[in-house]
């Protein structure tokens, strides 16, 4: 190869380095969420350990949580969140419209969402499946055993289409009855309308236990449907803004991984050695100009609502009134697989 081709290549090759270091430009819906202070977030109308308000008009959840997250992330501080609670029918309209900024509402990933919506998906923040729930009395074991029972359902919904193909496929001729609004679905089922209400094995966790008079009187039946991995969406045409949502919930997990909690976060910017927690909390390296976001982004995000082992912890685990399993939530080296993409 001549000197001059060489030089040529030495300087394409210069000039990508330059492209691939710089930092990012923010995206046109971070500068709308600075300039108005705040990330409106859509979350579900009232699922207990996902997204709830309490009687002070307090969110609290999973998925409440990750809005806090991202806001302590790109605003600084994880208070500066408006949520917008929305149906099934109505939250996709709403991220579509720009009503809100991201969708963190309990939502499944599917080909048809992502390739039809003019959405983005980001990352699975709850691995799940569609599970029944009957009462005690009812004496029922199985799914299998709802052959011709009714079954309620909300419309506009992954579950409905999957009761729909569990039916067929198993010749079992379910009679659904189909509610547009949560509240209705889940107060027909308790009022005796349907033999048994399916939806997201954690959503009949959050029924149960918020709903029931009584929640030993109901069961959640062995079998799990279908695949539901849930997570945020935002609207596709914002590559920065996708980008950040996935980022600081690969951040939450990879601050569990290497223990970093909101308890210790502070402490580990000046005493950890760990180089990747270095990069984590911005000590040693500034990842948050590849955001447009300034070196603290994850310190924040963790400080404001601890890792994603502790918001797991806090909504919906064990320990929580949901209880439910930490399973396939858990990380990749505990048996699960959370696994998050390496933050360098």
């Amino acid at each position: 190869m001549s000197i001059k081709k060489l030089k040529t290549l030495a300087t394409v090759v210069a000039a990508l380095g330059a492209v691939i270091a710089a930092p990012a430009h923010a995206g046109k819906t971070l500068d709308a969420i600075k300039a108005r202070g705040q990330v409106v977030c859509g979350v579900n109308t009232g699922l207990a350990g996902f997204g709830a308000a309490d009687s002070n008009g307090k969110w609290t959840g999973l998925d409440v949580d990750v809005c806090r997250a991202v806001a302590a992330a790109t605003l600084g501080d994880g208070e500066k969140v408006k949520y917008v609670p929305l149906n099934a029918q109505a939250r996709f309209t709403a991220l579509q419209s720009g009503e809100i900024d991201i969708l963190s509402r309990n939502t499944t990933f599917t080909l048809t969402r992502d390739a039809s919506l003019g959405l983005t998906q980001t990352a699975v923040t709850y691995y799940d499946g569609q599970g029944f729930m009957v009462p005690v009395k009812s004496k029922l074991k199985s799914a299998k055993q709802l052959k011709g029972q009714t079954v309620c359902v909300q419309s506009g919904t992954t579950t409905e289409k999957n009761l729909t193909d569990y039916s067929k496929a198993n010749g079992l001729g379910i009679k659904p009855i189909v509610f547009e609004k949560l509240e209705a679905a889940e107060g027909a089922y308790f009022a005796g309308r349907c033999v048994a209400y399916t939806t997201d094995a954690s959503g009949l966790a959050s029924t149960r236990n918020k709903v029931a008079k009584n929640p030993a009187d109901h069961i959640i039946l062995p079998e799990l449907i279908s695949k539901e991995p849930l997570g945020p969406m935002v609207r596709r045409g914002d590559d920065e803004w996708t980008t950040i949502v996935k980022w600081v919930i690969y951040g939450l997990l990879e601050a569990e991984e290497y223990g970093v909690t909101a308890a210790n976060v502070d402490d580990l910017k000046t005493t950890s050695k760990d180089p990747v927690v270095g990069r984590l909390l911005g000590s040693t390296e500034d990842t948050g100009k590849l955001l447009g976001l300034d070196k603290e982004w994850l310190a924040r995000a963790v400080k404001t609502t601890g890792n994603y082992g502790e918001i797991f912890e806090r909504n919906v685990g064990p320990k929580s009134p949901l209880q439910l399993p930490r399973g396939l939530n858990n990380l990749w080296n505990k048996g699960g697989v959370q696994y998050a993409p390496p933050v360098r």
